[in-house]
């Protein structure tokens, strides 16, 4: 289950916003345009799709850059220590 922050990572994700809690609330709206509450509260059901989808597309980077250089995961890593 989705925390209120990682709601509010995937709704605003440039930030302006402070949450101390798990409900609407608890978000201070900073430096951004506030969202609604049912906006909010709808973000909980959204969340895990659009995670799965965002970790699926930097995969899919990753992979699409791995092989413009023509290298495996485990070469690029061997690169890196």
């Amino acid at each position: 289950m989705a925390t209120g922050a990682q709601v509010l990572e995937m709704l605003i994700p440039q930030g302006g916003w402070a949450i101390s809690g798990e409900t609407y609330e608890s978000i201070h709206f900073l430096e951004c345009e506030p969202i609604s509450k049912k906006e909010f509260e709808e973000g909980f059901a959204k969340f895990d799709a659009w995670k799965a989808k965002d970790e699926a597309d930097k995969a899919a980077k990753k992979q699409e850059l791995l092989n413009r250089l023509g290298i495996t995961a485990e070469e690029a890593r061997l690169l890196l220590r």
